[in-house]
């Protein structure tokens, strides 16, 4: 019944006009690849990174993990005067192991991996189950689906026949969320979309294969307001330091406090 509930409201707010936002914000920061230089648009070099740890930790946000920003979502909302922030990292790219664990580990900081398993122990660029379940022993990582290989539903879907699209939808949502759930344990009910693509009809799809909540690479922070199917994510490149990394920090407790004050005057 939740998941019906959920699609209703993902169409719902799909179609009608979006308005100024009405809810403290929580940003997610999405990472891919972290390393000593940047290799391309999607890594975050090394003191980046831990410019961002540390920007954190020393101007009082908390790292929550994304499932307590979930439990906020669905349950009582986001306080008002929150300053929580949420780390997440798409691919399961070996650079998480290596490079970003020691430093999370260094600032205690919790990290989703959202994972396509046909990757893991198959592709050199890829951790193996064995890493991953190395982070899931730490208590900083968790980890939800990436559909299981990655696919660009816009290509698929003008390549394949409608009934062959839908089989393929299917079988990137489930096989994803088995696989995970088999090799680490946990529960799969939250996807990333890859490459950002989704439309009604595949949020729809992703609530009947029974997924709560599925995450874009939109850049603003998730408030009441986002539809569950499509809460927004900040997809960070290395340009995202300094005062740029301060500004999607402070826009976000922005929101919150500008809530907080509506609220009080109420």
């Amino acid at each position: 019944m939740r998941f019906a509930i959920a699609v209703f409201a993902c169409l719902l707010a799909w179609i009608s006009p979006s308005g100024p936002a009405s809810a403290a914000g929580i940003p997610i920061l999405l990472y891919h690849r972290f390393g000593p230089v940047v290799a391309d648009s999607m890594t975050i070099t090394t003191p980046v990174f831990e410019s961002h740890l540390k920007y954190l930790g020393e101007n009082g946000y908390r790292v929550v993990p994304l499932r307590d920003l979930m439990d906020m979502y669905f349950g009582k909302g986001i306080p008002p005067d929150s300053r929580y922030a949420v780390l997440v990292a798409d691919d399961a790219h070996i650079s998480v192991y290596t490079t970003a664990y020691p430093l999370l580990k260094k600032y205690n900081a919790h990290m989703t991996l959202f994972v396509y398993p046909s990757a893991v122990s198959n592709a050199s660029y890829a951790m193996t189950w064995d890493q991953l379940r190395e982070l899931k022993s730490t208590g900083l990582f968790d980890f939800q689906s990436h559909t299981y290989w990655h696919p660009n539903f816009n290509k698929e879907r003008t390549r394949l026949a409608p009934a062959e699209f839908e089989k393929l939808v299917h079988l990137q949502f489930t096989k994803s969320r088995e696989k995970l759930e088999k090799e680490l344990g946990v529960k799969v009910d939250l996807l990333a979309w890859p490459f950002g693509i989704f439309d009604p009809w595949l949020m729809a799809k992703a609530a009947e294969a029974g997924y709560a909540a599925a995450f874009t690479i939109e850049r603003h922070a998730v408030t009441r307001d986002d539809p569950p199917m499509a809460l927004p994510r900040f997809l960070l490149t290395d340009k995202d330091r300094g005062k740029a990394f301060e500004g999607i920090l402070n826009s976000s407790h922005i929101v919150a406090k500008r809530e907080s004050k509506n609220e009080k005057g109420n």
